[in-house]
């Protein structure tokens, strides 16, 4: 081989091994070594002491519900009445319809209400 071609191959054989060098290093770095999953790691943390944090608040506005109906019967009284229904005696209970927007839909128009009953077997005229 002459002198001039053995330059030539080796350069394109650095260029190549610096090619490779710079898509590979980076490459490596960022997903394999795992920047990626830091980065990723990183979000699902904050997201987390976020939801720590509602959920902390939800524990503490629970304790106080629970220390009132330890102590104060005016809660005990409203829990009772919101959610079990209870009433007091000689108290009367009026029920109102729902409102318009929780009211089923009457029948479209020209459409026939269902009947109760099937309707009777046809009759035949004797023979003659």
């Amino acid at each position: 081989m002459r002198r001039e071609t053995k330059t030539w191959a080796r350069r394109i054989a650095a260029a190549g091994l610096v090619s490779f060098a710079l898509a590979y290093i980076p490459y490596h770095v960022y997903s394999r070594s795992g920047l990626a999953r830091t980065l990723s790691l990183r979000r699902d943390l904050a997201s987390l002491r976020a939801r720590n944090r509602d959920l902390a608040a939800e524990n503490e506005r629970l304790a106080r519900e629970a220390e009132a109906l330890r102590r104060d019967p005016a809660a005990i009284e409203r829990v009772a009445r919101t959610e079990l229904g209870w009433v007091k005696p000689g108290e009367i209970v009026v029920e109102l319809p729902p409102p318009e927007e929780q009211r089923p839909a009457p029948p479209a128009v020209g459409r026939r209400p269902a009947r109760a009953s099937p309707p009777a077997p046809p009759t035949r005229a004797p023979h003659r």
